[in-house]
Parts: structure tokens; sequence; C-alpha cells
């Protein structure tokens, strides 16, 4: 910088709120200083910025895997946010399992990230991980999975509305023996479940018991639980599906036994996954806002880090709609 100052006659002052893109600078002073930056080959130093300002640059996002296009879109809403402000995003997978959960926060917080943000896996009994960030003083926003008991920032859907919203449009479609395809035993599969289960009884639809299994989180679950409800006596002429690869799986099963989509069997998954528009029956599902989940927590862990004073725990959850297409078209 000082090279850049003396070569430029402008103060380092100067110099060093262009490269930071921070206070009041002519826009022809701006252009000088970074275009003698870039001939300079200029790389700002993050260790020794740290050591002045105490802070990295750097945000945590937790995952529990890369592959779900759902975390995809996060990750790439959380970097898309952050990135103007100058931050940038570390990305860790931890495979739905708790202990290396704990452990990748952990090794985080000693690469001393300013927050992090956490699609978690751990239980209301096993909070000492959140206690241990807590410590640290390190913010932290919850997304996707809320966590009973634990006062923390929130951003997600409204998981109980997504199984209300998809079951009640498979009733206006007609639609009496509805399946549901449930997801991994933990909370926002659970929810989901409860939404779609008050929507039968609302509609005077009795839920039986028979046509509620597991449909695991992916296409090859899917696929084996549509199997299973493939051999129900009278068959489900409806299927609500945790999320969109479950739904993917449970077509590829329908279509393989013969029978038709949407006019035997009517599906609706979960997600809006970017492809769920080109399959050769594009999928009825639910847009729960996932670049906006990916935004709004980024947003919100800026304000708590560039915050003096400690903020109330915010909860916030967005409301999902129904994306309808031809899983679920029959004809009137």
């Amino acid at each position: 910088m000082q090279d850049i100052a003396k070569d430029l006659n402008v103060s380092v002052v100067t110099v060093s709120k262009v490269l930071r893109n921070q206070g009041r600078i002519s826009d022809a002073t701006r252009r000088r200083v970074l275009r003698r930056a870039k001939e300079l080959n200029y790389q700002m130093n993050w260790v020794a910025r740290s050591l002045v300002t105490r802070c990295t640059f750097t945000i945590g996002l937790l995952l529990p895997e890369f592959a779900h296009p759902f975390f995809a879109e996060i990750a790439r809403a959380v970097a898309h946010t952050v990135r103007p402000h100058g931050y940038h995003v570390v990305i860790s997978s931890f495979e739905e399992d708790p202990e290396l959960e704990a452990s990748e926060i952990d090794s985080l917080l000693a690469r001393q990230v300013d927050g992090l943000i956490i699609a978690s896996s751990q239980s209301p009994r096993h909070l000492k991980v959140f206690r241990t960030i807590q410590e640290r003083k390190t913010p932290y926003i919850l997304i996707d999975r809320p966590i009973a008991g634990l006062r923390a920032c929130f951003v997600g859907v409204d998981n109980r509305a997504i199984g209300y919203l998809a079951t009640e449009h498979l009733i206006e479609k007609g639609c009496g023996r509805i399946a549901h395809l449930h997801g991994p035993e933990i909370r926002i599969s659970t929810e989901r479940r409860e939404g779609y289960r008050r929507a039968l009884v609302k509609a005077g639809l009795t839920p039986h018991s028979p046509y509620v299994v597991s449909g695991g989180r992916g296409d090859n679950t899917g696929y084996q639980g549509m199997r299973q409800l493939l051999k129900l006596k009278p068959l489900p002429d409806g299927v609500f599906c945790y999320n969109d690869p479950v739904a993917i799986g449970a077509m590829k099963a329908i279509l393989e036994a013969g029978l038709k989509l949407p006019q035997d069997i009517a599906v609706v998954g979960a997600g809006n996954v970017r492809y769920s528009d080109v399959l050769s029956v594009p999928l009825t599902t639910i847009d729960q806002g996932t670049c906006r989940i990916g935004a709004l927590a980024a947003e919100l862990l800026l304000a708590r880090i560039g915050s003096k004073r400690a903020i109330r725990p915010q909860k916030i959850l967005i409301p999902p709609k129904l994306v309808e297409r031809e899983s679920t078209r029959r004809l009137e």
C-alpha cells in the first residue's frame, strides 16, 4: 500500500479505503488505485489484516451433505450474499453425523471464523457444541433444522405448511387414498408428516398407517418406499413425498409398474430443485424459498457480526408455495 500511495501521490489511508471499498473516495482516484494495485499484483494479507481488525472475514457453513440440490443452493446464496461485504465462506459437510459435525465446528472455531451458519443434526439432548460456540461468543445462525430448547437465530420454512399444502393439493385433484413417503426421523420430517395428517383430517379423510412409509431422503430410497406402497390394496392414488429426490424415485417405481402419472397416481415433492421441471413427467412440488433461506441467514449473520451489542434471537419462517406441474395435472 505504501508503494501504491507513493506512486500515485496519495495517502496510505486513501489506498487502504479503496482496497477495502470503504470511505468517500472520488471515482477517478478509486480507478487509479485499483489499476496500480492490479499492475503490482497486489494481494490482501488476510493474516495481517485479521491481527489488526480481530476479524478473519471468513464464515463457516456447515451442511449435512454437498450433493443434495437444496444445500448446494443454500451454499451459493450464502456466498453470493456475503461476498460483496468482503467475506469468504468455508464450507464443511458432516454427512448427518452429529459427532463429525461437532468436530468440524471445533475446527472452524479454531480457525477463528467470524460466524457460523449451521444446518445441524444435533438432538435437543446433545447441545454441548452450541455451548462451546456461545462461550467463544461466535455468532451463529441455524438454518432448515430448528432445535427444540435452543435459543438461537433460525431461518427456515414452515414444514407443517409444506405437508398441509401438498396434501391439500392432492385432495383438490380428486385423490382419496393419499400416501406419504416420509423422510429420516428428524424434526422437519415429523412436521411435514403432521401437516399431511392435518390436511387429511380437515378433508374428512382417515389417515391409514400402511399408507405412511419411509422414503428416506434420496431417489433410491424413494424408489424402494414407493415399491412398498405399490403392494397395497387398494393402491394409493396420490403420494406426498418428503422431498423432490424422493418423489423422483417414487415416479420411477410408478412408471416401471406400468402405471400412469398422474392418471393412476399423482405425486407431489418438496424443494423445487432445479431439474424438477425437466423430468419426463415434470414434478409438482412445494417451493420452500431455498435461495431466500441462504440469503436471509447470511444477512442476519452479518448483522450479528457487525453489532456491538447482543441481539435477541430471531426466528424467520418462509411460507412455502405450490408449483403445479404435470405430475398432478389430471384431466378434469
